[in-house]
C-alpha cells in the first residue's frame, strides 16, 4: 500500500503538518502505521475523505469536539441535528450582526446631525418620525442631581443591559423622558431614562414608541444648560401660543471623545411634540 508521510499529507490536503499532528493527538485522525523503529507516521490517501469531512463540518461553524464527537457516533441523523443547530446558531449570529451594523449607521446619523445641525441654543420646528425608545426607571430625580448622579444612573442601565443579554450598541445614544402632566405644570420630575433602539428588540416590555409629529426643540452643548435651555423653549412654545402634545424627551445626540479625565461630553436635543395654532 503507497502511503504517505505527514508532510506529504499535509501538502496535498492543504493544511499544516502541526495540524495533522494535533488531529492525531486529540483523536481526530491517527495515522494509517506508524513506524515502530523511528515514529515515523505515515497515512494512507484514503484517509483525505476524513479530512474532507473534518474541514467542511469546521466550514460550517462546528468546532473540533462537535467534529469529533459526531464522527465517532457515524450516524448521518445526529449529523443532521448537529447542522440543524448550527443553521439556528447563525441565524442569530446574522441577527445580532444586522442589529450592530443598525445601531453603527444609528451613531454615524448621529455624528452627521451633531456636525451638521444647529448652533448650542438654537429653538427649531422640526418634523420628526415615529421613534423607538427602551425605558428604565432608576428611581432618582435626575433633576435634583449633578453629572455625577447622572453617572450611577448610567451605570445601573448598563448593567441592566448586560444582565438582559441587550445589545450594548445602543448604549451610545441615550437619553431621559419628562412626562406630559409633569411638564405642564413646570414640574422638572423624571426619573426615567432611554435608549433609542431600532426594531424588532430582543426585549418589548420595556418598549415605547414616540408618536410621529411637530417637535419644538432647541439644541445644547452641556450638560448643566438642559434646564435653563428646557424653560427656554417652553417659553418660546408659550410665544407661538402652542400647546404641549406629549412628553419631553433629551436626546443625547453625540457623545463627544473623552480626551482627558473630565466629565462626559455630550451634544443634546431637547425636544418637545407640539400643537401650534394656525
Amino acid at each position: 500500500m503507497n502511503l504517505l508521510r505527514v508532510g506529504d499529507m499535509a501538502r496535498i490536503n492543504s493544511i499544516s503538518a502541526q495540524t495533522l499532528r494535533y488531529y492525531e493527538k486529540i483523536g481526530l485522525l491517527k495515522p494509517e502505521r506508524i513506524d515502530p523503529a523511528n515514529g515515523y507516521r505515515y497515512y494512507s490517501i484514503k484517509q483525505s475523505a476524513r479530512l474532507d469531512m473534518i474541514q467542511h463540518m469546521k466550514s460550517l461553524g462546528m468546532n473540533l469536539t462537535e467534529i469529533q464527537e459526531q464522527l465517532k457516533r457515524e450516524d448521518p441523523a445526529v449529523i443532521q441535528d448537529l447542522l440543524e443547530r448550527q443553521r439556528q446558531n447563525l441565524s442569530r449570529q446574522i441577527q445580532q450582526l444586522q442589529t450592530t451594523e443598525k445601531a453603527v449607521l444609528r451613531e454615524m446619523e448621529n455624528f452627521r446631525r451633531y456636525r451638521s445641525g444647529p448652533r448650542d441654543g438654537t429653538i427649531i420646528l422640526e418634523y420628526l418620525p415615529e421613534r423607538t425608545i427602551y425605558r428604565y426607571d432608576g428611581g432618582i430625580n435626575i433633576y435634583d442631581y449633578g453629572i455625577e448622579t447622572y453617572e450611577y444612573i448610567l451605570r445601573e442601565l448598563k448593567s441592566h443591559i448586560l444582565l438582559k443579554k441587550l445589545p450594548l450598541v445602543y448604549f451610545c445614544n441615550v437619553g431621559s423622558i419628562l412626562r406630559k402632566g409633569r411638564l405642564e405644570k413646570r414640574e422638572f420630575v423624571s426619573t426615567e431614562i432611554f435608549l433609542f433602539v431600532d426594531t424588532p428588540f430582543p426585549e418589548t416590555q420595556r418598549l415605547e414608541t414616540i408618536s410621529a409629529g411637530t417637535f419644538l426643540c432647541i439644541y445644547c452643548d452641556s450638560f448643566h444648560k438642559e434646564r435653563a435651555y428646557a424653560e427656554k423653549l417652553l417659553r418660546a412654545l408659550e410665544e407661538q401660543k402652542g400647546r404641549i402634545a406629549g412628553d419631553y424627551l433629551c436626546e443625547v445626540v453625540a457623545e463627544l471623545p473623552v480626551f482627558e479625565q473630565n466629565e462626559r461630553q455630550m451634544f443634546i436635543k431637547l425636544q418637545i411634540p407640539v400643537e401650534l395654532q394656525g
